[in-house]
């Protein structure tokens, strides 16, 4: 019997990993990667008797491989917090998806394991853009404000760390910032050990710096779009860029789009923080994906981006 565990190598991803490792210790081969890097089941090949965890990845960019390895016998696990598509029915299939934009997959790892290392689900929460739900954890533990602090550190520098449009990008490959993670318990304990996390707090700093000198490509009562150059800073910082911009303006939709090479942009896309849904749809229109409150698209052709920026404009948010 082999076990494999497969997560987004954001920090949701990871942290979600590690709460179910906590509280199920196994050696497990693990499968992650870059942010933009989710079809990642298709590189698991697990057969009868085998388990396989899968952790923030939507069941809807890998049904073709959940689909062969529930024929081959697999066990799969699953926990995710994206729109899901039509969910697989099997015996040996158990999913956890919950779409609400006020959740995130280490909340419900967290839930389902009632609570028992729930430190890291608060981090994740807040490296996730979803301060206010991580608050209500914190407050319900309760946290210092020092502690809220350290732990939002924690989660915001590793979910950085996911962001690129190559492995080459980011400051260390989420696998082997697992491999770290994995020798600790508390998260407190890692960040007091850490120079990889302060290193990249760090750098996640700078290139905000750098994202908050450009004016808006366009900017009306409902929305904002800011067009980054292509650098390898601006595709490590547009997800966090965006995500800063949602909180600071909650009531506007946001946009950080990023030049590519081939005439075209990737783009992240914040729903308003007062009302959070429908990124996914808007996403969807343009062939990317993601979850009701944030989510992207890889590559958007020049030519689109008049029409993108008109129906950010026009999305009706929370509908």
């Amino acid at each position: 019997m082999a076990f494999f565990d497969v997560c987004n190598g954001d920090a949701d991803g990871l942290f979600a990993l590690r709460q179910w490792r906590l509280a199920h210790p196994q050696d497990s081969i693990v499968v992650t990667g870059i942010k933009r890097d989710i079809d990642l089941l298709s590189r698991v090949e697990a057969g009868a008797d085998d388990q396989v965890a899968v952790f923030d990845i939507a069941i809807s960019r890998n049904r073709d491989a959940l689909e062969r390895l529930l024929a081959a016998g697999a066990s799969v696990t699953w926990f995710d917090h994206h729109a899901p598509g039509r969910i697989p029915v099997h015996d040996a299939f158990a999913p956890c998806v919950d779409t609400d934009p006020e959740t995130c997959t280490s909340l419900l790892v967290d839930r389902h394991l009632k609570g028992r290392f729930q430190l890291w689900a608060i981090a994740a929460a807040y490296g996730d853009n979803l301060a206010p739900s991580a608050e209500r954890l914190a407050d319900s533990i309760p946290l210092s404000p020092p502690q809220r602090a350290q732990l939002r550190l924690l989660g915001e520098a590793v979910n950085y760390n996911a962001y690129g449009d190559s492995e080459a990008d980011v400051r260390i490959h989420p696998a082997a910032l697992y491999r770290w993670l994995a020798h600790y318990d508390d998260p407190f304990e890692a960040i007091l050990q850490a120079s990889v996390v302060r290193e990249l707090d760090a750098l996640r700093r700078a290139d905000l710096d750098r994202a908050r000198t450009l004016a808006p490509r366009h900017r009306d009562e409902r929305s904002v779009v800011v067009v980054l150059p292509d650098a390898p800073w601006s595709r490590r910082v547009s997800g966090p860029f965006a995500n800063e911009l949602a909180q600071r303006d909650p009531r506007r939709a946001h946009a950080v789009l990023k030049e590519l090479a081939s005439a075209a942009y990737s783009v992240s896309i914040r729903a308003p923080v007062a009302s959070p849904s429908g990124a996914d749809v808007l996403a969807r229109e343009f062939g990317g994906g993601g979850r009701v409150g944030a989510a992207g698209v890889d590559h958007l052709p020049a030519a689109d981006l008049p029409r993108f920026i008109a129906r950010l404009a026009a999305m009706r948010w929370g509908q």
